[in-house]
């Protein structure tokens, strides 16, 4: 399948459905899940990065699950906003995850995710890095998918009401 932009994955989904948000890293794929109003992000657990048929089966059975129909993968620039190694293969991962899938997907920025959500669990959550390592990936995914939510949000909420600023 290929890779569409946020505006046209969200026009693709039935009203209810939601978004998947995956960070993927080299050892953990961060999760989130959105709500079916696709305002928030919130998130879900992480995945032991393994085998790509394995992982594409563990992220099938939770759209299932949680009524998702799309997937947003975070897009890992360079911090000039150049597209390096690094995002290329997560290109090639969410491309190879959206046809093991079937479902659509789209890519996000997500530089400094994960800087950003370790610097509000040491400063906000005063976490330990023991307690820090087992949630950053999930949350990071989360953060990610609600910039994500955010972008891509038409100017009225879903009862046609305008955004406040």
């Amino acid at each position: 399948m290929p890779i569409i932009n946020l505006t046209e994955l969200r026009a693709a989904l039935s009203p209810g459905q939601r978004l998947i948000g995956l960070d993927p890293g080299k050892r953990v794929i961060g999760l989130a899940l959105s709500d079916p109003l696709l305002i928030l992000a919130t998130p879900y657990g992480s995945l032991q990065r393994g085998k790509l048929a394995a992982n594409a089966a563990q992220i099938r059975a939770m759209a299932e699950k949680e009524g998702a129909a799309g997937l947003v993968v975070g897009l890992p620039l360079s911090l000039d906003g150049s597209f390096g190694p690094a995002a290329q293969a997560a290109k090639d991962w969410a491309m190879a995850v959206s046809v093991a899938t079937e479902m659509p997907v789209s890519l996000w920025d997500e530089r400094l995710s994960s800087s950003a959500v370790n610097r509000m669990l040491v400063e906000e959550a005063d976490l330990s890095r023991a307690k820090r390592m087992k949630i950053v990936d999930s949350a990071a995914a989360g953060y990610m998918l609600q910039a994500a939510l955010d972008a891509s949000r038409s100017v009225g909420d879903s009862d046609g009401a305008p955004l406040s600023a």
